[in-house]
């Protein structure tokens, strides 16, 4: 028998086959009209849509008032960033080592910069490996500084899908990895920028 019998011994026929042919043949014609441009898209705009607003509105609140606001972090900053450090120095920011001044200014912009930067497109990648980790921190402090219950922590593989933690932030995580490994797709400054280097 030769090589082209077994092949077609070996394929599945009637109904199950063509359904299996019918299936194959659509999923990857769409993974072909989708690639490049689709998963990096999608990405963006579902953090966007849960987690831009959030992150501006959480960092602007923690800017000092006036014009000039921007370049200083208010106490409220140093409050949510550093709770129980704030409180054992009677929370005055001023009586803080040199350390916690850098880690409350870059939890400040970190929590500004970084979305915009994803949502637009530029050093995307770069920028949601930073909200990975910021994630991470955020939620450390969360669970140690805040307090958060263990219902609000939860646990993976618990059947509740409603947890801060384990449920929330790992899909938050999931959004930013997918653009960590896929990048921003062509509709992207990053995109843009590249094709002007090479071209």
């Amino acid at each position: 028998m030769d090589d082209d019998s077994d092949e077609r011994t070996s394929k599945p026929v009637g109904p199950l086959g063509a359904a299996m042919r019918l299936h194959g043949t659509f999923f990857s014609g769409l993974q072909a009209a989708l690639a490049g441009w689709f998963t990096g898209l999608a990405a963006r705009v579902v953090f966007a849509s849960v987690l831009l607003l959030y992150y501006l509105n959480s960092s602007w609140g923690k800017f000092s008032d006036g014009i000039f606001g921007f370049l200083s972090p208010s106490s409220g900053a140093y409050v949510s960033i550093l709770p129980k450090v704030m409180e054992a120095r009677g929370y005055d920011e001023t009586a803080l080592a040199w350390p916690y001044d850098v880690i409350v200014y870059l939890g400040t912009w970190t929590e500004f910069v970084l979305p915009l930067l994803i949502v637009v497109g530029l050093f995307s990648r770069l920028a949601a490996l930073g909200m990975i980790f910021f994630v991470i921190v955020q939620s450390y402090v969360d669970v140690t500084h805040h307090g958060l219950d263990a219902r609000s922590v939860g646990a993976m593989f618990d059947r509740m899908p409603d947890a801060i933690i384990w449920d929330q932030r790992l899909l938050w995580v999931f959004v930013l990895a997918i653009i960590v490994v896929h990048g921003a797709g062509r509709l992207s400054l990053d995109h843009l920028f590249t094709r002007r280097r090479e071209g």
